[in-house]
């Protein structure tokens, strides 16, 4: 009796992720451009860096292959750069928008000469600059995999986009959306949703395009919510906001593996990709953006809409056995329990504003909670 195909396993995937951070005045709540002086203190390289602009650093952590490893690095390098800005006299926030307005043009990194570049071609779109994501990283994947799962997995980016809901406030004011970041970021040429691909050709005919076309300097500039990494062997999932809470990070990693764990088995058994219509996830990504966590979504497939709520546990529900055998259901479901009982970090942000009205009370809860874990 043929019981189909004899389907290789699905291999033991990797993580890693990537945050980056604000440096902020503790008095006056505006950034303040001391990365050189902080990194100096930690010493740069693999896992602490610079980014785009002084007013930022960057964690990157090494290969993980638990969810409890991740966390304990993530911790550990928010630590270190937590002390250092303080003894720079500054805070460390992770907090996807500096929520003030930045009173003076942005402080890129006077040693990177790209950045100079970048400011000069794609003027006041560099403003967004002064902003952090969290990137996900899963591995190991070579390209043509890369690209055939990224397929697979832009239907859910909105609901990713929904849990991470964390910048409610930008330029001193409420922008009427949870995740600010993800529409102000979607403002450059080569950023927002990624094509669906037809083949690891068309994905870098796609690439070519945007840097021959003046949209991007270069790879580094691929700033799609989804790609396969210009760097390492992974699909790179850019779409969340930065947050304070480490479990949320862990979160946002465990569902990214296993929807690869899910499209990789998917790919193998020959099960073909469901149709989304790109109206529809490029509406579903809006209001996403708009609604966060607390209010509705649109069903990436069908656009009926649904609670946002219910758009994330269904999201939980398909990949419970992949999350179950990687060890990370348990922590997912509790962490998942949590954001809908407490607020996404939009709403807690919200609602520390509506006690007082002061913006500065959100960043000194931010920074608080950046150095809670």
């Amino acid at each position: 009796m043929d019981d189909g195909p004899d389907l290789a396993p699905v291999p033991p995937l990797t993580l890693g992720v990537e945050e980056e951070f604000l440096l902020v005045d503790p008095h006056t709540w505006q950034v303040v451009p001391l990365a050189p002086q902080v990194l100096s203190a930690v010493g740069t390289g693999r896992l602490v860096h610079s980014e785009g602009t002084r007013y930022q650093v960057e964690i990157a952590t090494s290969v993980a292959d638990t969810a409890d490893r991740l966390r304990e690095e993530l911790s550990a390098l928010r630590r270190v750069l937590a002390k250092a800005a303080r003894a720079h006299g500054c805070r460390l926030l992770a907090s996807p928008s500096p929520v003030l307005p930045v009173r003076t043009p942005p402080h890129l990194n006077d040693d990177e000469p790209r950045q100079r570049e970048q400011f000069q071609r794609f003027g006041a779109l560099t403003d967004n600059l002064v902003g952090c994501g969290r990137h996900i990283h899963i591995g190991t994947l070579d390209t043509d995999t890369a690209v055939e799962v990224a397929n697979r997995v832009r239907p859910w980016l909105p609901t990713l986009i929904a849990l991470g809901a964390n910048s409610p406030f930008w330029g001193g004011r409420d922008t009427g959306h949870a995740s600010w970041r993800a529409m102000a970021w979607a403002t450059w040429p080569s950023a927002g949703l990624p094509p669906h691909f037809t083949s690891t050709a068309h994905y870098r005919t796609s690439v070519d395009l945007l840097i021959s076309s003046g949209a991007a300097l270069d790879t580094k500039m691929v700033y799609w919510d989804l790609r396969p990494s210009g760097t390492w062997p992974t699909l790179e999932i850019r779409a969340p906001d930065m947050s304070p809470e480490l479990d949320v990070a862990v979160l946002h990693a465990a569902l990214g593996r296993a929807l690869v764990a899910v499209s990789l088995r998917d790919i193998r058994a020959g099960e073909p990709a469901p149709p989304v219509g790109e109206d529809v996830l490029r509406l579903a990504r809006w209001r996403a953006a708009h609604d966060g966590l607390e209010g509705y979504g649109l069903d990436p497939f069908t656009g009926t809409e649904l609670p946002a709520a219910a758009l994330a546990e269904g999201l939980l529900d398909l990949l419970a056995p992949e999350l179950a055998a990687a060890g990370d259901l348990e922590h997912a479901s509790a962490t998942l329990a949590t954001l809908l009982r407490e607020g996404s970090g939009a709403h807690r942000q919200r609602a520390v504003f509506a006690r007082r009205g002061n913006l500065s009370d959100v960043l000194h809860h931010l920074a608080d909670a950046t150095e809670a874990d």
